[in-house]
């Protein structure tokens, strides 16, 4: 009898822990976010997840989403491509309504395998290779990161606009700094502009004064700048430095990750470089004040893809009224007119015409590097 009445109170209590832990999980929004912690990529990453943290921060004293708060699930999948599909998995089975990624294109591409398959609204917030929503028709996922094509554009503009009519271009021997030389080369073809010499500094090297010496002979109007790797772009700025060259130097949206500036301190004075942030536009004035309040340092543009990124999905489950995956889902992709602190003045996102790549085509700028800091706009748009 005693035997019996303990295990009707054991499973009482169990039955009303599981009821507890229902009620508790019914009172969060659980979003998901892959991000890099140890690996090449948790450099951008990173702060890339912080900004989604502050947001989600700022979103819960504000009473939350549907009147929950937010509960962000963190896995780092090491921008491995296998391992980031895995860490998509988990989330789906931590019963996240969206998953983020903030991991490299390739990881982020791998993941998209699991948001298919599980029918899980995706979203990545800074990503911007192409391919991202080319390469997989996957209606569940979304780019609200700046196409490299309209990067690329917006440089080619700006570069136009300058009266440039021979340059160099100069990289590492990455894939990805390749990639980017070759997109220079037909953005700069496209606008008329003559490619006189590629430079390729290899990795591990030491010096890039023969390299520079070379662009130099060949009298070039500017210069280039397609490295991706840290220590070689260090080696070409010091040779730059160095030699005391003139061209200026026009640098891919690579340059707009703050670790550039403390690696390459005070040798890229004057360097322009394409980036989707206008520190002067109202929603990136509000983004700093408070960004500067909880981690007293100026942010760039990384932390702010991030703030955005989670006031979007934030925004698309309050408009879809549920927690409903195919409801969050049709809400994202029927977003238009968000101003956000990403982008110029005048710019909004928006998934138009069926588009799941929602940056602006004219929202990216052109900044300067001044006194070791990313400094003003100095041009935006591709107009």
């Amino acid at each position: 009898m005693a035997r019996r009445r303990f295990a009707s109170a054991l499973t009482f209590a169990m039955a009303l822990l599981a009821g507890t832990a229902a009620a508790q999980a019914q009172d969060v929004v659980k979003i998901g976010v892959i991000t890099d912690r140890v690996g090449s990529g948790k450099f951008y990453a990173e702060p890339v997840t912080r900004g989604i943290e502050l947001g989600a921060k700022m979103i819960n004293e504000k009473g939350g989403v549907l009147g929950k708060k937010i509960q962000l699930i963190i896995e780092d999948d090491q921008n491995k491509p296998d391992v980031s599909a895995a860490k998509a998995r988990k989330l789906v089975d931590d019963g996240v309504v969206v998953i983020m990624s903030n991991t490299g294109s390739p990881a982020t591409q791998q993941a998209q395998t699991v948001s298919l398959e599980t029918k899980t609204p995706h979203l990545t917030p800074a990503n911007s290779a192409d391919t991202l929503t080319t390469q997989l028709d996957n209606p569940w996922f979304f780019q609200t990161g700046p196409l490299a094509s309209i990067q690329l554009a917006t440089l080619m503009t700006y570069t136009k606009a300058r009266g440039f009519k021979k340059v160099a271009i100069v990289r590492d021997n990455s894939a990805l700094s390749q990639s980017f030389a070759e997109s220079f080369r037909k953005g700069l073809d496209g606008v008329g502009i003559e490619t006189a010499l590629e430079e390729v500094i290899p990795q591990g090297a030491t010096s890039a004064v023969a390299n520079l010496q070379k662009v130099r002979a060949a009298k070039v109007d500017a210069i280039l700048q397609a490295g991706i790797l840290g220590p070689e772009m260090l080696q070409f700025f010091r040779a730059y430095q160095q030699l005391g060259m003139k061209e200026p130097i026009l640098g891919s949206y690579n340059l707009s990750i703050p670790a550039y500036l403390t690696m390459a301190k005070d040798l890229m004075e004057g360097v322009v470089f394409v980036d989707a942030y206008d520190e002067t536009k109202p929603e990136a004035k509000a983004f700093r004040d408070i960004y500067v309040k909880d981690y007293k340092e100026e942010p760039s543009s990384l932390p702010a893809y991030g703030w955005d990124g989670i006031h979007l999905v934030a925004q698309a489950i309050e408009k879809a009224g549920s927690l409903d995956k195919e409801k969050v889902r049709t809400a994202i992709a029927a977003t238009t007119g968000f101003s956000g602190a990403i982008g110029a003045k005048g710019s909004s996102w928006g998934f138009r015409n069926g588009s799941r790549s929602g940056f602006d085509p004219q929202g990216a700028v052109v900044r300067i590097i001044k006194n070791n800091q990313h400094g003003p706009v100095v041009h935006s748009g591709q107009k």
